[in-house]
């Protein structure tokens, strides 16, 4: 399946697309908003459903982000995703997904999360090389993160 083309990241006047949004400046539907965030309806949903959680100043990326708007960003998509349960869409489950960085295919460099409902055969695949390692190597790579801390 092919990747959709790239949405552009900011506006014609050279605005994040995102902050635009978030100041109403540009088109979109919101199920949030407060003074911090908002939480549109993507415009390019995975399945229908698919919303987007995003803080209303400009962080490029999570490092960005401080600790608490992270929390609460993440609180916001809790009830989000309890909303959408409760809704007739079709949702037998929820992924929270959150694109860091181009490498991980973050095309708008404003933080956001993904809140996106699932069902069986949705056509929504991760795919990875999915294989056990060994503990020495898990061992490893918790002491790099650890002592990184």
């Amino acid at each position: 399946m092919a990747k959709p083309p790239q949405l552009p990241a900011t506006t014609p006047e050279g605005e994040c697309v995102l902050c635009a949004i978030s100041a109403g400046r540009a088109p979109a539907a919101f199920v949030h908003e407060d003074d911090d965030f908002v939480a549109i309806v993507d415009l390019r949903p995975v399945t229908t459903g698919h919303l987007l959680v995003l803080p209303r100043a400009h962080h490029e990326d999570l490092a960005a982000l401080p600790a608490e708007a992270g929390a609460r960003m993440f609180g916001i998509a809790q009830e989000l995703a309890a909303a959408l349960r409760r809704t007739d869409l079709r949702c037998e489950g929820i992924n929270l997904f959150l694109a860091d960085g181009t490498a991980a295919d973050q095309e708008i460099p404003h933080v956001h999360l993904h809140v996106i409902p699932r069902h069986a055969n949705d056509g929504f695949v991760l795919e990875a090389d999915w294989r056990i390692r060994d503990r020495e190597e898990l061992a490893e790579v918790a002491a790099k993160v650890h002592a990184a801390r």
